[in-house]
């Protein structure tokens, strides 16, 4: 595949390739935030909490999962106003975490929550070793161009919500694995700080994101991994 064609991916289209970048860009976040969600009642029903099972949120059925606002109404703004990616978010998947705890203890609890981040990570992995394997070599055309956008759309949309779910920040993967990893080691201050600003979690990630200094430090790593996968 000459990925030369693709280097101003972002750039100007006629209305078929736009067309294409926007219905690839939105199947692909559609595909990274329903699978975190169902990633992390997998693990759970691993561990013996069978309540995603139960309310049938293991399915791939995307209606099961779809959240008005983060998953219809945020990208849908963020697409009209030209903004320079998507972003949004899956229904939560119910997960019985006490049970968890209980029966299989803290190290069981971290596993569920890190399950979402490790499954867009890996997805961008993949993503990224399909784009450059050569398998699409003999493609060319609509199909090309639409494997080429759905693939980078894949890698970019699963880095950013690897990164942004590890923030140790209240209701974030990142800040549920530092929680259960402070009970397990009895750090009992940072587990109660954590709780503390839990009603906040929302409002801080908000003043985050909107502060550019720090949104670019906090992105970095995503910026560089990014980079790594897309061969930049």
């Amino acid at each position: 595949m000459d990925f030369s064609y693709f280097s101003h991916f972002f750039d100007s289209f006629d209305s078929v390739e736009k067309s294409l970048q926007i219905c690839t860009s939105v199947c692909a976040l559609l595909v990274g935030i329903i699978g975190h969600e169902i990633m992390h009642g997998l693990v759970a029903y691993h561990y013996g909490d069978d309540t995603a099972k139960r309310e049938g949120r293991l399915s791939i059925n995307p209606i099961k999962h779809i959240d008005l606002l983060g998953s219809v109404i945020l990208p849908a703004i963020l697409l009209f106003t030209n903004a320079p990616f998507l972003f949004g978010w899956a229904k939560p998947v119910p997960v019985n975490i006490p049970l968890i705890i209980a029966h299989r203890g803290y190290g069981a609890a971290c596993g569920v929550a890190l399950a979402g981040v490790s499954y867009n990570l890996a997805l961008a992995l993949l993503a990224s070793l399909l784009l450059f394997s050569g398998v699409f070599d003999e493609i060319d055309g609509i199909l090309l161009l639409s494997i080429a956008f759905f693939l980078i759309a894949t890698i970019k949309y699963n880095v950013i919500l690897c990164v942004f779910n590890l923030l140790p920040i209240p209701p974030l993967d990142g800040s549920q694995v530092l929680l259960f990893g402070a009970l397990k080691f009895r750090l009992i201050s940072l587990a109660r700080f954590l709780q503390t600003i839990a009603p906040f979690g929302m409002f801080i990630i908000i003043g985050i994101l909107f502060v550019p200094y720090l949104a670019n430090v906090i992105f970095y790593p995503a910026k560089i991994l990014l980079m790594f996968l897309l061969g930049g």
